[in-house]
């Protein structure tokens, strides 16, 4: 049977396949490629209406209900790049970035100004976020199993920006001489709730890992495991979340810095609409999905 290929993008004719019915979307995109070298199968995305769901590429020929000379819109998702190098370069720049001005460079300081005195609060802080974004960095390479290949790499910018910037602003203000640090006790209590979100928050990770099979995409309901950090699961579906924006809130309180708390609010929103995707995802996927579960704030959304 033949299938017409339109762009999604004025209809234009792309191609006339000729496939099987039990043929995979996935096996389409490979004969795309041979026919346009440069829409690779990752850069591609078929729909059945032009502004229409992207189509899961496992799905059949026949299981989409497509007879002979019916038609499909392929999307050009444009030049791709591996997840895995999206989140190293995200988490490698804002690492080093504080580090950096951890090291009061005369650049943003002036001459002299690293011999002058730093205070505790300010070593702690460099710590915490030194050890955080080596964590996600070694989770990046060890930890987490990406559904989805690549990502378009005009993303990759807006996504460095965020964090760098980010960086520098929070690093700029808790490392600068006039830093007024809270008292000790405030920031080594938020220190201790701040060990405790991070290590939830990998313990969150590997339960996930575990959830998949290597090399599988099956989705499976998260569920609490043997480690009492990943109870969380029985309150919201995105405990990673939750476990993210409360180190977040605890560096906030360690710092007593306002450029933190931003960064934190910031996150917060946007793993709060994340969170709330992947809700909403889960409840319509699962039938018996558990009722009783938030987003990402327990008892709340």
């Amino acid at each position: 049977m033949e299938i017409g290929i339109l762009s999604t993008s004025g209809g234009k004719q792309l191609a006339t396949l000729t496939v099987d019915p039990n043929s995979t979307l996935k096996e389409l995109k490979t004969q795309i490629h041979r026919l346009k070298s440069h829409l690779y199968p990752d850069r591609q995305e078929f729909r059945q209406e032009p502004r229409g769901k992207g189509l899961d590429e496992n799905k059949t020929v026949a299981a989409l209900g497509l007879k002979d000379h019916s038609k499909l819109y392929l999307k050009d998702l444009g030049p791709q790049i591996a997840w895995k190098t999206v989140f190293l370069t995200e988490y490698a720049g804002p690492l080093f970035v504080y580090a950096w001005i951890y090291q009061r460079p005369w650049l943003f300081y002036g001459e002299g100004a690293a011999n002058q005195p730093m205070s505790q609060v300010a070593h702690i802080a460099a710590y915490c976020w030194v050890i955080h974004y080596a964590k996600r960095i070694l989770e990046t390479l060890f930890v987490h199993r990406f559904s989805h290949a690549t990502m378009p790499v005009r993303n990759l910018f807006r996504n460095c920006a965020y964090y760098w910037i980010f960086a520098a602003y929070v690093a700029y203000h808790v490392n600068h001489p006039l830093y007024t640090a809270p008292c000790q006790m405030q920031s080594y209590i938020a220190l201790g709730f701040w060990t405790i979100c991070e290590l939830g928050n990998f313990s969150i990770h590997w339960a996930l890992r575990n959830l998949r099979p290597p090399g599988s995409k099956e989705r499976r309901i998260p569920r609490p495991t043997k480690n009492p950090l990943t109870l969380l699961f029985n309150l919201v579906s995105c405990p990673n979340y939750t476990y993210e924006v409360g180190g977040w809130i605890a560096f906030t309180i360690i710092t007593q810095c306002l450029p933190a708390g931003l960064f934190a609010f910031a996150g917060f929103y946007q793993m709060a609409v994340w969170a709330i995707g992947k809700h909403r995802a889960y409840k319509k996927d699962f039938k018996d999905y558990p009722r009783g579960r938030k987003a990402i704030i327990p008892f709340v959304f």
